[in-house]
């Protein structure tokens, strides 16, 4: 960051890196003072979230936002004006081996499919090669949980908390299980989907960016990366967006702002990429010396996030000691459901209940897409 990113600044910048704690700590004692030393604010949006938006300065009359209207809607915390610029992002993306491309259903655009698509295309492979070729990552160290907290849900049920026993999260388990009829059955130990793609065990697989980047980087003409799927309730999928705030106490607020815009630029948020492997949040050419895998999982991300059915789905938030246990509730009734076969209405009812316990013992408020709430996030 200093030496890539922040070096061509006009204004000098003391660059300090903190952990969540700290970072929070250190913010609110110079709220409570009235007066900071602190002049710009870089973290995940789901830090700025547990804030009193009154601890943030109004950016609007900077005239930046992200080319996501989503993004953009996201950073004004629940008030009527920006409260921080998205900054930059990453995500998890769909992948392809190019042998697959034949199958995809008549009409079906691989950069706006729909999980119906998506379970057609992956009954076409089967059939055409003999064999189920989508590959997911359902091994103990996959992450399986954010397929379903991320994409899944919101795609069917535009919620993750508040839906997490509706009727339409049964439509979703039920389109998942029809995937899985179409699943290598070998996904239970595959955690890394880089390493199926290069060993041709599977031809369509979700998973992070950097999970997927070898297949991309040892063989780049081989394969594609295009967005996640849309259901009834949008195209799904988790950014782990990070914005830049200016606290109401920064001592400069002028230079404050430079610094800002000075983030915001394409030349810098270039720079970023290559320096935090975080995905810029403008429309900007990626230059050719690029690694062949942020090349590609790149434009798939900018589609996915620019997309008029664009549906993101945070990453917990406010969960603190219980992040562990809220995963292992989706971990758990995949099992139940996909791999036991087990009655989803009777899973769902059944996990509910922890899922409840758990937002009630933590306290935690919703997070999109669910509604906001006043205190815990209900499970209804």
């Amino acid at each position: 960051m200093r030496e890539v990113v922040l070096s061509g600044s006009d204004v000098a910048v003391d660059y300090q890196p903190n952990e969540t704690g700290p970072w929070l700590t250190r913010l609110q004692a110079e709220s409570q003072a009235g007066t900071g030393t602190i002049g710009l604010l870089g973290s995940l949006h789901g830090d700025f979230a547990a804030l009193d938006p009154a601890m943030l300065a109004p950016l609007d009359d900077l005239g930046l936002s992200a080319s996501s209207e989503t993004f953009n809607e996201l950073s004004k915390l629940g008030t009527d004006g920006m409260k921080y610029i998205p900054w930059m992002q990453a995500s998890y993306v769909m992948a392809a081996n190019k042998k697959a491309l034949p199958y995809l259903p008549e009409g079906a655009d691989i950069d706006a499919l729909t999980y119906d698509q998506l379970i057609e295309w992956s009954a076409n492979v089967q059939e055409g090669e003999g064999r189920p070729l989508f590959g997911f990552p359902a091994g103990p160290k996959g992450l399986k949980h954010r397929f379903f907290q991320g994409y899944l849900y919101p795609s069917y049920t535009d919620g993750v908390v508040r839906t997490f026993a509706s009727a339409e999260a049964e439509t979703a388990w039920q389109k998942f299980l029809k995937l899985w009829d179409h699943t290598n059955p070998a996904s239970t130990n595959f955690s890394f989907m880089q390493e199926q793609l290069l060993s041709d065990d599977a031809w369509i697989v979700f998973d992070h960016t950097s999970r997927l980047a070898q297949a991309f980087n040892d063989r780049p003409d081989d394969f594609v990366a295009f967005p996640a799927p849309a259901g009834p309730t949008g195209r799904g999928f988790m950014p782990v967006l990070a914005g830049l705030a200016i606290p109401s106490t920064a001592a400069d607020m002028e230079a404050s702002k430079a610094v800002l815009d000075y983030m915001m630029q394409p030349e810098t948020q270039i720079a970023t990429l290559r320096a935090t492997n975080f995905f810029p949040v403008v429309d900007v050419e990626l230059p050719d010396d690029l690694p062949p895998a942020v090349k590609a999982t790149g434009a798939a991300i900018a589609t996915m996030s620019a997309a008029e059915d664009a549906n993101p789905g945070l990453l917990p938030a406010g969960l603190g000691d219980q992040g562990g246990e809220f995963d292992r509730i989706f971990v758990d009734t995949f099992e139940r459901i996909v791999l036991a076969r087990q009655p989803i209405r009777a899973v769902l009812d059944d996990q509910k209940i922890r899922l409840n316990d758990i937002m009630q013992e933590t306290g935690a408020p919703c997070w999109a897409p669910d509604a906001a709430s006043d205190g815990p996030c209900p499970v209804e």
